[in-house]
C-alpha cells in the first residue's frame, strides 16, 4: 500500500468493527458502527466515505455496509493482531481482561508483521516447552506480585528446578 493509501488507526478500527458486525449480522449499519466504536453517528460518515474511496467497503448513505474482499483481508489481519496481543497480555502476562483488550486495541496498529509472528512463536513455545507452561507462568505472576523480586530467589528457584529434573 502506497504511503498515501496507508490506513489510519481509526480506519483500521472501522474495518475491524465492520468485520465483527458482518460476522454477527451479515451486514453493518452506520448506527451500529458508531455504537461499537463509542463515537457520534455523524462522525462515522467521513470514515466510511474514505474507506469506500479506497475500495475497502461497499457503502451508500442510508444503506448497509459490507467489506470488499480487500477490506475483509485487511480487517482480518487487524483482528488477528488484536487477538494475538490480547491473548498474550491476558494469558501470558496475566493482565486483567479489560486492560488486556484496551491495550491490545492500541498496540494492534503499531506492531509489524515480523514482531507479531515472533510473539506468536514465543506464545507457542511457552505452551509446548516442558521448561515453561503453566507452572512457569504462575512463577512469573508470583515474581511480579512479590514485594521485592531478587536474584537470590531466582537462583533458588533454578537450583530447585535442576534438582527435580
Amino acid at each position: 500500500m502506497a504511503k498515501s493509501d496507508e490506513l489510519t488507526e481509526s480506519m483500521e478500527n472501522y474495518l475491524e468493527t465492520i468485520l465483527a458486525l458482518e460476522e454477527d449480522h451479515k451486514v453493518a449499519r452506520a448506527k451500529e458502527i458508531a455504537e461499537r466504536l463509542e463515537i457520534q453517528r455523524g462522525s462515522v460518515t467521513g470514515g466510511l466515505k474514505s474507506l469506500a474511496e479506497k475500495g475497502l467497503i461497499n457503502y451508500e448513505p442510508y444503506s448497509y455496509i459490507t467489506l470488499t474482499p480487500q477490506g475483509k483481508k485487511i480487517a482480518r489481519e487487524v483482528a488477528r493482531r488484536h487477538d494475538v496481543l490480547r491473548d498474550f497480555l491476558l494469558n501470558i502476562l496475566r493482565v486483567d481482561p479489560k486492560a488486556a483488550d484496551e491495550n491490545a486495541c492500541r498496540m494492534e496498529h503499531a506492531i509489524d508483521g515480523t514482531v507479531l509472528e515472533r510473539l506468536v512463536c514465543f506464545i507457542e513455545y511457552i505452551h509446548t516447552c516442558p521448561r515453561a507452561g503453566d507452572q512457569w507462568l504462575d512463577a512469573f505472576v508470583e515474581y511480579c506480585n512479590s514485594e521485592s523480586p531478587s536474584e537470590h530467589k531466582c537462583k533458588t528457584c533454578i537450583n530447585d528446578w535442576k534438582a527435580a529434573h
